[in-house]
């Protein structure tokens, strides 16, 4: 394996830490940190849906996503000063918010809304992928505040879910990019999926010459090979909150 700046192999994620309940008001709230990428994360109840979905006797689970003006070497404006959210920030939400649906059964969530609100507070490469695998914890610590009260019923929750990005760097196969190795990359993807065997999205792109699909495959399977080890990092951060994944998974 590939040794690489900060000492990794190719196929090992970076270093994962998750913090529970950093926030007294949100139902479910983390900062998630994968090496010096963090992204504060709050998962918000609301007793209604949109008006397009009232009356269907399910629920939904919605996201934002947005970069802290110093997250980055220099200082961004926010984007409300801009007058209206980016494109990047608008496909990246929409990207978050439709992984975290498919780890949700919205039949057995109710007439509520789940907003999950993802605010990158240090940016070093796989910003979206740490929302959706941070925002997979406080969604599931939003569910079980809903479980205490008996409004929603075990298999709310299908399965976890993670997300992680992969590329290739100077013809080499790595996973969880940096930013140094992201910007220099002549593919990346990031990679959704709920373990080794089944696979939510990919989304990427060739930033070059087209990528040969044996080379698109030998990533697809070394994202979805570090997946396990997001999901116990999942696991390990809910079972020290208390919060038991079981009594929510059917």
């Amino acid at each position: 394996m590939a040794t690489r700046s900060d000492g990794r192999s190719s196929d090992a994620p970076r270093e994962i830490t998750i913090e529970t309940g950093v926030q007294r008001f949100p139902e479910g709230s983390v900062i998630y940190r994968c090496g010096k990428t963090a992204v504060l994360i709050a998962a918000s109840i609301e007793d209604s849906v949109p008006h397009w979905m009232k009356g269907r006797g399910a629920g939904w689970v919605t996201a934002e996503y947005e970069m802290h003006p110093r997250s980055n070497p220099e200082r961004q404006r926010r984007a409300r000063t801009r007058g209206n959210i980016d494109g990047r920030s608008s496909e990246i939400q929409r990207l978050i918010a439709r992984s975290l649906r498919a780890a949700v059964d919205t039949k057995k969530l109710g007439e509520r809304m789940i907003t999950v609100d993802c605010d990158v507070l240090d940016a070093d490469g796989g910003t979206r992928t740490a929302s959706i695998t941070g925002g997979f914890v406080a969604l599931a610590m939003a569910l079980d505040h809903l479980r205490k009260q008996g409004l929603v019923q075990p298999g709310v929750i299908r399965r976890e879910v993670a997300a992680i990005s992969v590329g290739m760097v100077d013809g080499k196969h790595l996973v969880d990019l940096c930013y140094e190795e992201d910007s220099a990359a002549e593919v990346d993807l990031n990679v959704v999926a709920t373990g080794p065997d089944e696979v939510v999205e990919v989304q990427g792109t060739a930033e070059g010459a087209p990528v040969p699909k044996a080379d698109f495959d030998k990533l697809l399977d070394l994202g979805l090979g570090a997946i396990p080890t997001l999901v116990a990092r999942q696991r390990e951060a809910l079972a020290a909150y208390g919060v038991d994944i079981a009594r929510l998974k059917a």
